[in-house]
């Protein structure tokens, strides 16, 4: 009789053990069904409207504000066509020289920086494309881990199939961090060199795209040697950049 009793009450604890199993799982992807679709209207939206900000920038003044409650973020939005073609030019040979042919993802990009960061022994290069450093600032965190790059992954394909690579390069170079509290081409332009995204030469616009890996740390530094060398190749190869027109 209690055997019977105990392997009545297992086969009970099993059954509501998936049970609940079952309704977690379900429940976990009712969720994350509703965040991307969260995340899709907002990429719709974006289509025709400039975001008033990014997740990279709420996530900063935050920071900012814990020791300056009054801070405000540099920003101003610029349309596409008031940004110098030497900056677009710059970030593209710095960041994504594939921008205009890939499809979100660049695989031989991914495979230099595996390869580099091999060699390191630690992470020293990311290979993403300005259309995954976009997904990044707009809606997630600065963390690498697999579960933040995976939705990393599915916001890209987003943006690829709903906007043209003209649009995703205009809220890039509006949205990108260009210092402590800095962020867009505008600002940027104004901070370093006391002038407008439109008229940045291209040496201006070289340095500008060397600091964009760290920016906070080459706001504070900006003479380093790295930066110096970095701007030099970027100047070399701005002239082979395939932009969007």
């Amino acid at each position: 009789m209690s055997a019977t009793l105990t392997a009545g009450n297992y086969s009970q604890k099993k059954r509501g053990f998936w049970f609940w199993t079952k309704r977690i799982i379900g429940w976990s992807i009712l969720l994350f069904l509703l965040y991307n679709l969260w995340i899709f209207i907002q990429v719709w939206w974006m289509i025709d409207h400039n975001p008033d900000n990014t997740a990279f920038m709420k996530s900063q003044l935050a920071e900012i504000r814990q020791d300056h409650p009054d801070a405000v973020l540099q920003h101003q939005w610029v349309s596409y066509d008031k940004i110098s073609r030497n900056l677009k030019a710059a970030l593209v040979a710095s960041e994504d020289a594939k921008f205009v042919d890939h499809k979100g993802f660049d695989v031989e990009g991914l495979k230099v920086a595996f390869q580099k960061n091999l060699k390191q022994g630690r992470i020293v290069a990311g290979g993403s494309t300005i259309s995954q450093q976009l997904a990044k600032n707009l809606f997630l965190s600065a963390s690498r881990n697999p579960l933040r790059k995976g939705e990393e992954a599915i916001i890209t394909v987003m943006l690829e199939q709903m906007m043209t690579k003209e649009r995703i390069f205009e809220i890039y170079l509006n949205s990108i961090e260009w210092g402590v509290g800095v962020f867009g081409a505008e600002a940027a332009a104004r901070h370093y060199y006391n002038t407008s995204a439109s008229k940045l030469s291209a040496r201006q616009a070289a340095k500008l795209a060397a600091m964009v890996p760290n920016p906070r740390y080459y706001d504070d530094h900006r003479q380093d040697g790295r930066l110096r060398r970095k701007t030099g190749i970027i100047l070399r190869r701005m002239g082979s950049s395939d932009i969007p027109d």
